[in-house]
């Protein structure tokens, strides 16, 4: 059974004669006319590229996120490094780290796929959970609706930033980015099942739903063959809002000493390391942070875009 036909076309328009009805395709298209998402999808394709590939690039470059080149520093000056602009060179591309002389660019590659992996995990698992309790409360109502959310209201009642701090000290060092996806999951989904909550108390009781259920589907084909669907649009700008979000409070989670421990590199990691020397070496300062800056920006742009064209915001 189609579901809710006219709310598509009022959101992307009548299709062309001949073209088939594709709202996924039709979005698409809008979005990649404005130069802001093709500038932010290019740089996010290429973060993503160095990310994936940051074992053969360091390779190429010829050093990993861990050796040390003493011969890059003056030990004379406090072990800041001897070529210009913190050392860019040849040899190391964006330079070196002061005093140990670790390579910069190796570290912003690897630090990339800790951004990467943490945000994208967090969502997926933010998503899953936001959406199935967001689903059953608002189809089913009642106890079900009640439990739920009550179980949000615990959950949004916590200071999240402060408790995140708290457990994630508390916990032994383990595997960081899987604690840090489980943390940032467990207080980040009540937001999203209010908001899926909301829409589908709202689509419960449309036409299409009751033809469904007149017809004798169940519960489970009514859920995710008649009302999911026509939230794909809602989880799609959550999911896009929400990476940036994560890699953003995984940087300031390992900046505060409590995400992602050393040697391992993570870029909020390289932001505290280089506070210190922010006046005598500010490439050191500068280049994790204005790709942290970079990458929060593009996916904000595009979720935001996404938002616009969902809403029929621009044509």
């Amino acid at each position: 059974m189609t579901a809710s036909p006219n709310t598509q076309v009022g959101e992307f328009g009548q299709p062309a004669p001949g073209e088939s009805f594709s709202p996924g395709v039709r979005a698409f298209r809008k979005i990649i006319r404005k130069p802001s998402v093709i500038l932010s999808l290019a740089f996010l394709a290429l973060i993503v590229l160095l990310a994936i590939f940051a074992p053969l690039v360091t390779r190429l470059s010829g050093w990993d996120p861990f050796t040390y080149d003493e011969a890059a520093v003056d030990p004379s000056s406090g072990g800041l490094p001897l070529a210009p602009l913190g050392g860019m060179s040849a040899e190391h591309w964006l330079g070196v780290e002061p005093q140990n002389g670790r390579d910069i660019f190796a570290r912003i590659a690897y630090g990339a796929r800790v951004s990467l992996l943490v945000g994208i995990c967090a969502t997926a698992i933010t998503m899953l959970l936001g959406v199935v309790m967001g689903l059953l409360a608002g189809f089913f109502g009642g106890i079900v609706d009640a439990v739920i959310s009550r179980l949000m209201d615990f959950l949004m009642a916590f200071p999240a930033l402060i408790f995140m701090i708290a457990i994630l000290s508390a916990l032994p060092q383990g595997n960081r980015p899987a604690l840090l996806v489980i943390v940032l999951s467990i207080f980040s989904w009540p937001a999203t099942a209010r908001v899926i909550r909301a829409q589908t108390m709202s689509l419960a009781n449309r036409e299409f739903v009751e033809a469904a259920r007149t017809s004798g589907a169940g519960w489970a084909p009514l859920v995710f063959r008649e009302v999911l669907p026509n939230l794909s649009g809602t989880i799609i700008v959550m999911a896009t809002l929400a990476i940036p979000n994560f890699i953003a409070t995984e940087a300031g989670l390992s900046f505060l000493g409590v995400g992602i421990t050393p040697p391992n590199p993570s870029w909020g990691q390289m932001i505290a390391s280089a506070v210190p020397w922010y006046s005598s070496d500010p490439m050191f300062f500068a280049i994790p942070g204005i790709l942290l800056f970079l990458t929060v920006f593009a996916f904000t742009v595009l979720g935001d875009n996404l938002q616009k064209i969902f809403s029929g915001g621009f044509e």
